[in-house]
């Protein structure tokens, strides 16, 4: 069957970061994480230096809905440089307005950048936050139904 994940490149912090989004989801990380150093010698590149073989290769967890979060760290010795930005975000449509306070409350915990969760004009519940580790997050949940507030004149 076919789905979406979302992939993230970090600067060396990728297991820090994915053990913090596995406590936000209730996730586990897998029993062996692929490292740099299991990578073999390609054509015309040695072994992954020392310093770099314990960096992750590839890391993912299951968050929200089927959604695969999936990370590595970037190999600079083979010329890959993280250039944080917004061109990525990862997108949680929340099942209710209490799941993505707990959601945006979690994600929050040393954030760089944040926007609460609103009340929008189109009458969902939205929130973002950019977190401690520079990914940019959008949650979006179907927003509570407000008291009736009398017949409109």
């Amino acid at each position: 069957m076919a789905s979406v994940s979302t992939y993230l490149t970090f600067d060396g912090t990728c297991e820090e970061a994915f053990t913090f989004y596995a406590s936000v989801f209730g996730a586990q990380l897998p029993a062996r994480i692929m490292r740099m150093g299991d990578i073999p010698p390609e054509d015309g590149e040695g072994p992954v230096p020392p310093e770099e073989a314990d960096l992750v290769m590839h890391l993912a967890i299951p968050i929200l809905g089927g959604h695969l979060l999936m990370g590595s760290d970037a190999l600079v010795s083979r010329g890959r440089v993280v250039k944080p930005g917004n061109a990525i975000q990862v997108t949680l449509n929340c099942d209710d307005v209490d799941q993505l306070n707990h959601l945006y409350f979690a994600l929050s915990e040393g954030a760089v950048e944040t926007y609460g969760p609103t009340r929008m004009f189109w009458g969902d519940e939205y929130a973002t936050v950019t977190d401690r580790y520079g990914t940019h997050w959008m949650l979006v949940s179907p927003a509570e139904p407000q008291a009736n507030q009398g017949t409109p004149a």
